[in-house]
């Protein structure tokens, strides 16, 4: 047997062990799936061990397989904690940057943030994906989540990058039709445009008053939707009254296309990146959050 394993094949390994797919390995690798199947194949070769039962349909990784796969994860760590520590001393970030974040804020303002970043940090590749859910970022291979909301696994590190909260507006248009809410009870009385999106939960407001005291509403209507930029196109339309990120709300709110309802009330959503504890002295990861919360803080609208 050929003892010299390349380190790539183990990546290549793990990542298709991750996904149970060589097709979705390939796509996360930016390799044809049949390069993964070859690569896969030569380290088979190389170890004399089947890693995977194959079907038509999907790969199961074999009994070998499960103990090639936590070797390999074994040093394609201390093989990165050697490039990041290497790349530390020489304080340059370089190498693929896996990034995610939600639909709305991680389409209008991570993406030209990334954009800028790399702009600036030539050596540094950027892979950026939106989610209407919470990402596993260490299951699932991402180095770095953008995250909007602060509940937060104690297991992973956080940095905040911008202060931010959720507020109640809604249309003059539908206000003038079916009155201002008073209190958060009468909210129930309202149609609320319901947001499913990432971990919040669906039809349940949660809100701090100004002496900071949180009270529960369950609120109702006849549109909802897994995406906030369709809500708050609806409440531009007049269709009810919207839970949204004072970021997303303000350049409507400055037009007047929409007013704050219940202004006494708010709900904290501030911003972080997320990363795992393996990437604390990550040169890539650090120069990417300190240029994060530089741009952010900078140019974000500011919450009131």
């Amino acid at each position: 047997m050929n003892n010299q394993i390349d380190n790539e094949d183990l990546r290549v390994f793990a990542t298709a062990a991750r996904k149970a797919s060589f097709a979705a390995a390939a796509e996360e690798l930016g390799m044809s799936p049949a390069y993964v199947s070859k690569r896969i194949g030569i380290l088979e070769q190389t170890l004399g061990v089947r890693l995977f039962h194959r079907t038509t349909r999907r790969v199961v990784v074999s009994e070998d397989g499960e103990r090639v796969y936590a070797h390999a994860m074994t040093i394609l760590e201390n093989l990165d904690s050697l490039l990041h520590e290497v790349a530390e001393r020489r304080d340059v970030p370089r190498g693929l940057l896996r990034i995610s974040s939600s639909f709305g804020f991680g389409r209008n303002v991570v993406a030209p943030v990334v954009a800028r970043l790399v702009a600036e940090h030539p050596s540094l590749q950027v892979r950026f994906e939106v989610f209407d859910r919470v990402v596993d970022i260490v299951s699932e291979g991402f180095d770095l989540d953008i995250r909007v909301g602060d509940e937060i696994a104690p297991h992973l590190i956080a940095r905040k990058l911008m202060s931010n909260h959720r507020i109640l507006c809604a249309a003059p248009s539908y206000l003038k039709q079916h009155g201002t809410p008073r209190n958060l009870k009468e909210l129930a009385g309202h149609n609320c445009l319901a947001i499913k999106e990432r971990d919040l939960p669906f039809g349940v407001w949660t809100l701090r008053s100004a002496g900071g005291v949180e009270e529960t509403v369950k609120v109702t209507g006849s549109l909802s939707s897994n995406h906030g930029e369709i809500a708050l196109q609806w409440a531009v339309a007049g269709a009810g009254i919207v839970l949204r990120s004072h970021w997303d709300a303000q350049p409507h709110l400055h037009s007047g296309e929409l007013v704050q309802v219940l202004p006494q009330y708010t709900q904290s959503a501030n911003v972080w990146a997320v990363y795992p504890q393996r990437l604390a002295g990550s040169a890539k990861v650090r120069v990417c959050v300190e240029f994060m919360q530089q741009q952010l803080t900078g140019s974000a609208p500011t919450p009131s």
